[in-house]
């Protein structure tokens, strides 16, 4: 049975650091210039009263998130950042789609008809639903994946990025798709479906790195 070797951490500049003697340098991490708020053990509530509880794991989710840079964890913020970029666009295409616009907004160029290609049949045709309504719930899982454990997980969870790799491909896929259903159906293209389409692809090459490590992981080779 393969045995890790002791973790060690202490501090160079006044930026803590955490490091394993055989890590590949992507896997060490330190604490970012600029920190997004303080540390969750500073602000763990007192026991008692109503709601979830919390774990010194989740802590350190929490810290590694918002504080921590290395271990691929700017990847996993950009993955974020573009999935939720995806979001906020079929965001505005739903509001159409459920009759809360009365148009979507966009500029009005010739080869730009938002109103038309999310009115379509095509659009309603899953499950009988705005499609945006399904884009966003795809969003949900891909950002889940993307916060799910802490710095560690391509050793100690490897199946988490690997999960997280295969379903940005997913929505890779997936918006090449819809954009070529818009050109050669419609021949007009929904501009907030192509903002939300060009950032799925974006997060694919984000995600494969760690994704390598988690595989190199799983093969005996980290």
């Amino acid at each position: 049975m393969r045995v890790d070797p002791p973790r060690f951490t202490g501090t160079s500049g006044g930026m803590a650091l955490s490091t394993r003697p055989e890590e590949d340098p992507m896997l060490r991490t330190t604490r970012r210039e600029r920190a997004a708020g303080p540390e969750a053990a500073s602000v763990r509530p007192r026991s008692g009263g109503i709601g979830r509880s919390s774990s010194p794991a989740a802590e350190r989710v929490s810290d590694d998130l918002r504080r921590g840079t290395g271990s691929f964890l700017e990847q996993r913020r950009r993955v974020a950042g573009l999935t939720s970029l995806a979001s906020a666009a079929l965001g505005v295409v739903g509001l159409y789609q459920f009759g809360l616009l009365r148009r979507v907004p966009e500029l009005s160029l010739p080869f730009l008809d938002a109103d038309a290609v999310d009115a379509s049949g095509e659009a309603y045709q899953e499950l009988r639903t705005p499609d945006a309504a399904l884009g966003l719930l795809s969003a949900g899982v891909t950002l889940v994946l993307a916060g799910m454990g802490d710095r560690d997980r391509a050793r100690t969870m490897p199946w988490v990025p690997l999960a997280l790799a295969a379903k940005t491909a997913a929505d890779a896929g997936g918006g090449v798709f819809l954009f070529a259903e818009q050109l050669t159906k419609h021949r007009k293209v929904c501009s907030w479906c192509t903002v939300a389409a060009v950032a799925q692809v974006a997060t694919l090459p984000l995600a494969l790195p760690e994704a390598r490590a988690a595989l190199r992981r799983l093969r005996g080779r980290s």
